[in-house]
């Protein structure tokens, strides 16, 4: 079976895998430069890097990097470990490098309006594959989104009961309203979707959160909301907002480690703090 082939499907299935190809090759290995083992996310392999106990860890590697999202460089030195003693005459030292196989990432984008356009600009060129979901086809239609996935014009309930979001998808919600911002919210925070944001403002947030956990949705399950959506980086205009909620989109994509100016502020005690004052996207979001 053709690696390159399988790497095309294994895309196609949205499932994840790395590929191990060793770069570099000085001394006598049991394989040689350029070859290549795919991990699949199930943990099967196809193709051979030489066997034994370099590709044992080899493998253990990939499955961490399928994690991670991150490539690694791995070296063996054949000479100075007994456990890579394969009873061939081999004495040399190997690197090799592992990339991940991801699958194109899903965005679904609740809601058509101005900053919905914009988002699906921006996010589309950072590699998102953009679904876009309305209520309204005047709205919602190929004119405004010619280059989408998909793009889906009926009552969110019914779009939402087809859904399937994975833990590789993202939910950014942005309609025109109070309830229907709630209607998604119930429905996005009890999928395994990797990210949640909400447009709106503190005010709003909070009153939707309070009615929801009110009807008997876990409290815990909004601490991984991200409201208001986006960074903090004084955004005013739908242009402006669209790029701050794509550069968290990929803060959270690219597991970011450093300290990010989050415009996200519910977070336990911040809860009551936070209730007296709105966001910045309230005028915004009227708009829609």
């Amino acid at each position: 079976m053709d690696i390159y082939g399988e790497i095309v499907r294994l895309r196609q299935e949205r499932r994840r895998g790395a590929v191990a190809t060793i770069v570099n090759v000085r001394g006598s290995i049991p394989s040689f430069e350029t070859a290549k083992m795919l991990v699949r996310d199930d943990g099967s392999i196809l193709g051979t890097i030489g066997g034994g106990c370099v590709e044992a860890e080899v493998w253990q590697a990939a499955r961490e990097v399928m994690e991670s999202e991150k490539p690694r460089s791995l070296t063996f030195n054949l000479n100075q470990s007994p456990k890579y003693d394969t009873g061939l005459v081999c004495g040399g030292t190997l690197d090799i490098f592992i990339e991940p196989i991801l699958p194109p990432v899903s965005l679904y984008i609740f809601g058509a309006g101005h900053v919905s356009v914009n988002l699906y600009k921006v996010a589309g060129n950072a590699g998102f594959e953009v679904t876009v979901i309305d209520d309204r086809e005047t709205y919602a239609n190929r004119e405004r989104f010619p280059e989408a996935r998909e793009v889906i014009a009926e009552d969110f309930d019914q779009a939402m009961a087809r859904l399937t979001p994975n833990e590789s998808s993202y939910i950014v919600i942005v309609t025109r309203g109070h309830r229907d911002d709630m209607r998604v919210l119930r429905w996005a925070v009890q999928t395994q979707a990797k990210y949640i944001g909400m447009i709106g403002s503190k005010r709003k947030t909070i009153g939707i959160f309070r009615e929801l956990t009110q009807e008997g949705i876990p409290a815990a399950l909004f601490e991984r909301v991200h409201a208001p959506v986006g960074l903090d980086i004084g955004s005013v205009t739908p242009e402006e907002i669209a790029v701050a909620i794509t550069a968290e989109l990929i803060a959270v994509r690219r597991h970011s480690e450093r300290e990010l100016p989050h415009m996200s502020w519910f977070h336990g005690k911040k809860l009551e703090s936070a209730e007296a004052s709105d966001g910045a996207t309230e005028a915004v979001e009227e708009q829609e």
